[in-house]
């Protein structure tokens, strides 16, 4: 499980990012987390993975603290920046094996095959990524990310760059992901696919929880886009007043 227990983080003294974030993350969750740009999504999920130290609050991973335990903790996760950064002197297969000895996860040729045309990346295995697009850059991340089978896969809008082809693979890998125990929870707004994608959503409003919970209770006989809809015109209109 991960548990954000009080979580703030602010860069500016005085102005919050985050603001006291209470949140569950169960075993076998496929959770999306939704809000505008600039809610405090990213920031989350840096401070989740250890990126950005953080004031106040709590992050449990299996009940241990990310602050206390980052390697150990790290060792259980995979993270999908919203912007692939990867090596571009590398070809795509020595980025692999770099990422998988990391983790010291030993090479399986078979699985990585398998994994790479299941993302439509195997004959750009052997090119360097300087010569990949961002939709490349993002499909060998994201196959880097499942090759060393994390218990938490922790996406920031994976969908981003992506084509109709490899979006649809992506959704189907993560169901499949969690069907086998796992967790993956993350960012996007890309509220459809979120909606029948997931079991749980959360959504953030400047820095602060405003709802969360089992998608159906969440969105009862609304789609997930109008409940968003709802709950930011009801927001920014009492700031309004």
């Amino acid at each position: 499980m991960v548990k954000f227990e009080n979580f703030s983080k602010s860069y500016v003294k005085g102005i919050k990012a985050v603001d006291n974030l209470n949140l569950e993350i169960e075993d076998g969750d496929l959770f999306a987390f939704v809000g505008l740009n600039g809610a405090g999504k990213s920031t989350t999920i840096k401070a989740l993975m250890g990126i950005l130290p953080f004031e106040e609050g709590k992050i449990l991973i299996d009940g241990k603290s990310i602050s206390e335990d980052p390697v150990g903790i790290k060792r259980k996760m995979a993270y999908v920046p919203d912007n692939p950064e990867v090596y571009s002197f590398m070809k795509g297969i020595d980025y692999i094996k770099f990422m998988l000895s990391i983790y010291g996860v030993a090479y399986n040729e078979k699985e990585i095959e398998d994994l790479a045309k299941e993302l439509g990346i195997y004959n750009a295995l052997g090119d360097l990524v300087s010569s990949y697009s961002h939709g490349m850059k993002q499909k060998i991340v994201l196959l880097a990310a499942f090759a060393h089978h994390p218990k938490y896969l922790i996406l920031d809008e994976p969908f981003v760059g992506l084509d109709p082809k490899a979006t649809h693979i992506l959704k189907e890998k993560m169901k499949s992901y969690v069907s086998e125990g796992n967790t993956i929870f993350f960012s996007t707004h890309v509220l459809e696919v979120a909606e029948k994608l997931c079991n749980k959503v959360a959504i953030i409003k400047q820095g602060k929880l405003v709802a969360s919970g089992n998608m159906e209770e969440i969105t009862k006989d609304q789609s997930l886009e109008d409940v968003f809809l709802e709950i930011f015109e009801e927001k920014e209109a009492k700031v309004d007043e």
